[in-house]
C-alpha cells in the first residue's frame, strides 16, 4: 500500500470511529457495545497473525507490555464508551485530539524528554482555550448530562495518554499486531466482567446498523488501524504523522453533522478550529515567514 492511500485511511478511520461508536451504542448497554468490539477485534487480529505468520509471542518479556496495554485499553474505551451515550460523536474527536498535548507533557515529566519548548507550550494554551470554548453553557452538546460525559472522555484521554508513554518503555520490539493481540487478549475479560456487572444482559434485538458498527470498529478500527498507523511511522516523519490529529476533529464533526443530524453550536465549531489550531503549533511550530519578510544579515 502507498503511504498516500495509508495517511488517507488512517485519517478516515479516525474519523469515522466516533460515529461509529455513536451508532453501536443503539440497542443495547455501552459495555455490551465496548466488549462485543473487542471480541471482533481480538478474532480479527489472531487471524491477521495466522494467516500472516507473525507469531504471536507468550514469553515472559512482553507480557509487561501486554499488561501495560491491556489495563490502559480497558479504562480508555470503558470511560469513552460509557461517555458517548451523553454527547454528539463529534465531540469524541474534539476531545481525543488533545491526546497528543497531554502525552508530549506526560512524556516530559515521566520520561523526561524535551517536548515543552515555548512555541509548544503556546499550542497546549491555545487548545485549552478551544476546550473552554467548547464546554461553553453545556448547551446543544448531546444531552443535559453532556458535562459528565465530556469529563469521562477527558478522563480516557488522560489513561490513554499514560498508557502510551507507559509502553514507551516496556514495548521493546515486539511486532505490533501482536502486541495489539495481546492488549486485547489481556482487556478482554477486564471487558465482560464489567459488562456483567453493569448489565450481563444479551440485547433483545440489535439495530442492524449497531452491529455493522460493531463489526467495522472491531476490524477496521482496532486492529487495520493500528496497523496503517504503525506502517506510516515507519515511512513518515512525525510532524507530518501528528497532523492527523489536527485534520480529524472537525471531520469527525462534519460526518456527525451530515451522517447524524447533529446539530452543533456554533460554539463547539469555534472552539474545535481553536483547538485544531493549537495542535498544529504544538505539532509543527511557527510556520516560516516568506522570504521578502526575513531580516537579511548585515
Amino acid at each position: 500500500m502507498s503511504v498516500p492511500v495509508a495517511y488517507a485511511s488512517v485519517v478516515l478511520l479516525w474519523s469515522t470511529t466516533p460515529l461509529a461508536i455513536n451508532w453501536s451504542l443503539e440497542g443495547g448497554s455501552f459495555a455490551f457495545a465496548v466488549f462485543s468490539r473487542m471480541i471482533v477485534g481480538l478474532l480479527c487480529a489472531v487471524a491477521v497473525l495466522l494467516a500472516t505468520g507473525v507469531g504471536f509471542p507468550l514469553h515472559r518479556t512482553v507480557w509487561p507490555a501486554y499488561l501495560v496495554g491491556g489495563t490502559s485499553l480497558f479504562g480508555t474505551m470503558l470511560c469513552t464508551y460509557w461517555g458517548a451515550q451523553f454527547i454528539h460523536s463529534g465531540l469524541l474527536s474534539v476531545i481525543f485530539g488533545l491526546s497528543p498535548l497531554v502525552t508530549s507533557v506526560m512524556a516530559a515529566l515521566w520520561l523526561k524528554e524535551r517536548a515543552l519548548t515555548p512555541v509548544r507550550i503556546v499550542g497546549m494554551l491555545l487548545a485549552l482555550g478551544g476546550l473552554v470554548i467548547v464546554f461553553g453553557d453545556g448547551q446543544g452538546l448531546g444531552s443535559p448530562q453532556a458535562g459528565i460525559g465530556l469529563a469521562a472522555v477527558l478522563l480516557a484521554v488522560f489513561i490513554n495518554s499514560a498508557g502510551l508513554v507507559w509502553m514507551k518503555r516496556v514495548a521493546g520490539h515486539t511486532p505490533p499486531l501482536a502486541i495489539t493481540a495481546g492488549v486485547m487478549l489481556v482487556s478482554l475479560p477486564l471487558f465482560g466482567l464489567a459488562w456483567l456487572i453493569t448489565d450481563g444482559h444479551w440485547p433483545a434485538s440489535l439495530p442492524l446498523r449497531s452491529v455493522l458498527a460493531i463489526a467495522y470498529l472491531g476490524v477496521f478500527g482496532s486492529v487495520l488501524g493500528f496497523a496503517l498507523y504503525y506502517y506510516l511511522m515507519k515511512h513518515m516523519d512525525a510532524a507530518a504523522l501528528a497532523l492527523i490529529t489536527v485534520v480529524t476533529p472537525l471531520l469527525a464533526l462534519f460526518l456527525g453533522r451530515f451522517l447524524n443530524d447533529e446539530a452543533l453550536p456554533a460554539q463547539v465549531w469555534g472552539g474545535a478550529a481553536t483547538i485544531s489550531a493549537g495542535l498544529f503549533l504544538h505539532q509543527r511550530g511557527l510556520p516560516a515567514l516568506p522570504a521578502c519578510f526575513r531580516r537579511r544579515p548585515s
